[in-house]
């Protein structure tokens, strides 16, 4: 399994952001929510995903940072379940909606949940009516 989050699989488009909070959908999973759309991406992969943490409750940046990092880390483990089961192309963007600092565990568990939730909401919307 590849576990790494390698340049090409990072959301850094402009236009492909704001294209994802005006037309995307949202999946939440306490203290994470997940904005998506399906789009065309410029480079080979299947997901371009990116994260967030509000300034407004965070403060000091190297707060933001350390939860920014753990948000990468534990989707970086996780991404493996969500390449596999997909066949169309997105644009990911992680929001971290809590108001504490959480642990490593906290943040892991609720990435967990919300690509489970990502995968049930998408596999809905994707089967074709019979």
């Amino acid at each position: 399994m590849n576990y790494s989050f390698p340049k090409e699989e990072k959301l850094k488009s402009k236009k492909c952001i704001d294209q994802l909070f005006s037309e995307g959908k949202s999946v939440s999973k306490f203290p994470l929510k997940l904005i998506y759309t399906a789009t065309e991406l410029p480079k080979n992969v299947p997901i371009q995903a990116g994260v967030s943490v509000t300034k407004r409750r965070f403060k000091k940046a190297v707060t933001r940072n350390r939860i920014k990092r753990l948000l990468r880390e534990a989707y970086r483990l996780h991404k493996n379940d969500v390449f596999n089961t997909i066949s169309t192309s997105y644009a990911f963007m992680f929001l971290y909606i809590g108001r504490r600092e959480p642990t490593f565990e906290e943040i892991e568990t609720s990435m967990v949940r919300l690509l489970e939730k990502f995968l049930e909401k998408t596999s809905i919307t994707n089967t074709p009516e019979k």
